[in-house]
């Protein structure tokens, strides 16, 4: 029994030997057939050094191993064919940045894909995708998301794992819902849904204030609510919804496209032609104003007997006193006193005609000692009076003798 055993043992090793050896021969095959059957013009792709690699409408159904080994690569553009998986040694391309896997046959996301941490842009539409890989939010960097054309029922969650995430295109699927915890994608600035199933608008755009591009074509939409509170929006699209005949209320910036829009449009562009040529004419009338303003002097207070005067826009002014003109033809001379004196100096001479008031009242104190001098002097002028009076009777007393 034993050796029986070790016999069986024996063969399963050769078996799995020979199966290993089968499989190299027909890697090896393989390769040699790739290699061989390359479409014109890519061996010159593959030898050209471009860090971008076009090998979309090729009718591959395995890429050639020879682009794994192009680390040098940054974007690879593989669409058209007829690819149902990629090869793990993908991952050996980590400078990657874009990989456009369009218009294959992928049923599932290629996990390897999942481990290509540096990408920024993926493209699946036109596939067979049904659902996408927990392993998908290993792409922290992902900014575009395209994924039309394939055949989601629900929405995926695997997204919110995606922080970055700005534009995501999802139309031509099968949604007919949203999740209500949508809004958890702050980053979202684009969103494509057109060609789903959807009989109500959902609510939870409302609340994603970063939207700048929402796209809801082709669905079955019957009412449209109000999308100001959208203040990011710039463009609308709600084209193909047959029982939408208007659109809904938008920002003044937002371009919609649907029924009804165009006409829609042409008002609102009048309205605000009007507005910008209102605005424009009061500006000119503000402006006109203020030029004749600074044309015109502005004098300040009361001038006389001056010839000019700088005006503040630099121009001369002349005043003349008509008065003074008239009294000067007639040869007459006036003697009305010059009254241009400013407030300054109309206070101090207030000051001097107290301070010379002063100067009276003192002046009058002495005025009385004085008056007591002369009564005594008068009385002494009597005195000398009397004495020449006396003098002149002797006289005449003399002259009769």
């Amino acid at each position: 029994m034993g050796n029986s055993s070790r016999k069986d043992e024996g063969e399963e090793e050769e078996g799995e030997a020979v199966d290993g050896e089968e499989e190299d021969s027909k890697k090896k095959e393989e390769e040699k057939e790739e290699d061989v059957e390359l479409p014109l013009g890519v061996e010159e792709l593959l030898e050209s050094g471009d860090p971008v690699l076009d090998l979309s409408y090729r009718k591959f159904k395995r890429l050639p191993l020879r682009v794994y080994d192009l680390l040098y690569l940054e974007k690879l553009y593989v669409c058209g064919n007829s690819l149902r998986t990629l090869p793990e040694r993908i991952t050996q391309l980590q400078d990657l940045r874009t990989l456009a896997l369009d218009f294959n046959k992928l049923e599932d996301v290629p996990l390897p894909v999942c481990q290509l941490t540096n990408l920024t842009r993926l493209y699946l539409g036109s596939n067979r995708l049904m659902s996408l890989p927990p392993e998908l939010k290993n792409l922290q960097n992902l900014r575009c998301l395209w994924m039309e054309s394939n055949y989601f029922q629900r929405f995926p969650k695997e997204l919110y794992d995606l922080p970055n995430l700005k534009s995501l295109q999802m139309g031509d699927n099968r949604l007919k819902a949203l999740p209500s915890d949508l809004c958890r994608m702050e980053a979202l600035t684009g969103l494509w849904l057109y060609g789903n199933r959807f009989e109500t608008f959902p609510t939870v755009l409302l609340r994603m204030e970063g939207l700048e591009i929402l796209d809801m074509d082709r669905n079955k939409l019957t009412e449209l609510p109000s999308l100001k509170r959208l203040k990011a929006l710039h463009l609308f699209s709600y084209d193909h919804n047959p029982m939408i005949t208007e659109p809904p209320r938008v920002g003044e910036e937002v371009i919609v496209v649907g029924e009804g829009a165009a006409e829609f449009m042409e008002i609102r562009e009048a309205r605000k032609e009007r507005q910008r040529k209102a605005a424009e004419e009061e500006a000119e009338a503000e402006a006109q104003a203020e030029a004749e303003a600074e044309e015109e002097p502005v004098i300040h207070g009361i001038l006389k007997n001056s010839n000019s005067k700088p005006a503040s826009n630099g121009a001369v002014v002349t005043i003349e006193d008509t008065d003074t003109k008239e009294e000067e033809e007639q040869g007459v001379c006036s003697k009305q006193p010059s009254t241009d004196f400013d407030g300054t100096n109309l206070e101090y001479d207030e000051e001097m005609v107290e301070y010379e008031t002063e100067e009276l009242i003192c002046e009058g104190e002495g005025l009385e000692y004085e008056g007591e001098g002369l009564e005594y002097e008068r009385a002494e002028l009597d005195y000398e009076y009397e004495e020449e009076e006396e003098q002149q009777d002797r006289g005449r007393q003399d002259e009769g003798a």
